[in-house]
């Protein structure tokens, strides 16, 4: 078995970073931090997550995060599964995140698009079936 543990993201502010995946993960908390160096800068790390998987937030971050609607080289997003989309919507909306683009329409799933306070782009889907051809669209 294999499965992703982490996502190591390079951000320019962790509390304003934490505050937005706080949001959106209200059940998960800081697993632990410090202080290091990557090539000569000086950077703080954070582990914010449950007991299985997390996500790594490095504040060394400078410039700007890839355009997302052009062809560089770079993330484009990453998502993730949730069984109640619109609670996480109603709750990002609270905080003052809007909804940056819609999914396309789709009989098995719906989902949304959201730009954290570092310009990464993250889904969230919520699948309306649980059977994988209709979920993943095999033809």
């Amino acid at each position: 078995m294999i499965h992703l543990e982490h996502v190591n993201l390079v951000v320019e502010d962790i509390p304003k970073t934490l505050h937005f995946y706080q949001t959106v993960f209200p059940h998960w908390k800081v697993r632990g931090g410090g202080v290091g160096n990557w090539h000569g800068k000086p950077r703080d790390w954070v582990h914010f997550g449950d007991d299985y998987q997390y996500l790594t937030f490095n504040n060394d971050g400078v410039g700007e995060n890839r355009d997302l609607t052009g062809h560089q080289i770079g993330l484009a997003h990453f998502a993730f599964v949730t069984d109640d989309l619109d609670a996480i919507i109603e709750r990002l909306d609270k905080a003052g995140y809007p909804v940056d683009k819609e999914g396309a329409e789709d009989d098995f799933r719906r989902n949304v698009y959201y730009i954290d306070p570092n310009g990464f782009e993250v889904e969230f889907v919520e699948y309306l079936s649980d059977i994988p051809s209709e979920r993943n669209r095999y033809d």
